[in-house]
């Protein structure tokens, strides 16, 4: 009861020095506005996303009801918008939970297994680290054909390789501490071991590489589904719009500037999350001194 308590106090102290830097107040309002967003289209948008009505195409924002205007056919750009942070929000919490699933697994492995099958876990991870994500999801495309789980698959799986690069020395350190070599000399297994010790000391560290990863994914996410590979084309999605409106740029470029600048806030906002959370989860820099 006393280790909930403190480590309740601990996460209210984290949160309270995220929020009071501009930084991750901007990162904690995007990452609500995204989510808030992703709920709310579930059941509620002005428009249907994907009914046309030539009666009120090339709209200009604000004119008939229409917040962003409408495209060619009389697409809603703000319900669209709302419609495509579900797949926005999907790729970033899936890619971060494959990610940290894959990353803490290579990690226990490479550390805690016999010398001989670390080191190939080790190689492993490093061969794995070499290969760029984007070819990847590009290759999965053309085996299983493009698709949201195609961009999970492939942000979660080269992001966990990274995850697991990091979480590997966070948790060679855990280890070599007086208490770990005494739970285990007492006898407990490493399960226990993983789960009482590791797990909630590699935590900061892990949330801080799991808010870049869903920056990593939303990008990610537009940029496959612009180029193809991700998202079906009856899905409304931001790299969606950016495919089917880049034709019309010259006409009508704030049909761009919506999906884009989108998408562009909300990796700044995860970006800048990450960046605030690494602050927060350092008591020197927490209690503004210098590392």
């Amino acid at each position: 009861m006393r280790r909930a308590a403190r480590r309740w106090r601990t996460l209210r102290t984290v949160a309270a020095a995220v929020v009071r830097r501009p930084a991750g107040a901007f990162g904690v309002t995007v990452a609500s506005v995204l989510v808030f967003a992703a709920v709310v289209s579930v059941w509620w948008t002005p428009f249907d996303p994907q009914a046309t009505d030539l009666h009120a195409a090339w709209l200009l924002p604000f004119q008939r009801g229409h917040l962003l205007g409408t495209d060619r056919v009389g697409h809603d750009q703000f319900s669209q918008l709302l419609a495509g942070s579900r797949e926005t929000l999907i790729a970033a919490v899936g890619s971060a939970f494959l990610a940290a699933v894959l990353g803490i697994l290579l990690a226990v492995a490479a550390v805690l297994s016999p010398r001989p099958v670390g080191a190939v876990v080790v190689q492993a991870i490093d061969l794995m680290i070499a290969f760029p994500g984007l070819l990847l999801a590009m290759v999965l495309a053309a085996v299983y054909g493009g698709s949201l789980a195609t961009v999970v698959a492939a942000v979660g799986i080269s992001a966990g390789v990274g995850v697991a690069r990091v979480s590997r020395a966070e948790i060679a350190r855990v280890l070599s501490q007086e208490y770990v070599l005494a739970a285990r000399a007492a006898g407990a297994s490493t399960g226990r071991i993983v789960r009482k010790h590791l797990l909630p000391n590699i935590a900061p560290t892990l949330i801080v590489q799991l808010s870049l990863v869903m920056a990593l994914a939303v990008l990610a996410e537009a940029t496959l589904t612009y180029l193809g590979y991700g998202s079906s084309p009856s899905t409304p999605s931001w790299g969606g719009l950016l495919h089917t409106q880049q034709d019309y740029i010259r006409v009508r470029p704030l049909l761009v500037i919506w999906p884009g600048l989108a998408v562009a806030l909300t990796v700044l906002g995860f970006n800048l999350l990450g960046d605030a959370l690494r602050d927060g989860t350092d008591p020197r820099l927490r209690s503004g001194g210098r590392p």
